[in-house]
């Protein structure tokens, strides 16, 4: 599946988690499926925990923080030291 096939699995409501992005049509946000994944468990471990959850919606999770992360940038940001 491309990524923007994946990425129509995530959407955002305004009432769940105020509106933070959420696998359709589940109550489970993004950002916890990517802190699971980031602390260790695998895809396999989360599907175990939540059986309703599809190895799709995992892979949509990661195809969303590479969304975003590919068009952030970041700007250094100086300070001077003390001599």
């Amino acid at each position: 599946m491309n990524e923007d096939r994946l990425l129509e699995k995530i959407t955002y409501n305004p009432r769940i988690f105020n509106g933070k992005p959420i696998v359709k049509g589940r109550r489970l946000a993004v950002e916890h499926v990517l802190g699971m994944l980031a602390s260790g468990d695998t895809a396999e471990t989360i599907l175990e925990g939540y059986p309703w959850l599809e190895m799709e919606d995992i892979q949509a999770c990661i195809a969303y923080a590479h969304r975003i992360v590919a068009h952030e940038r970041i700007e250094p940001i100086f300070q001077e030291t003390g001599t």
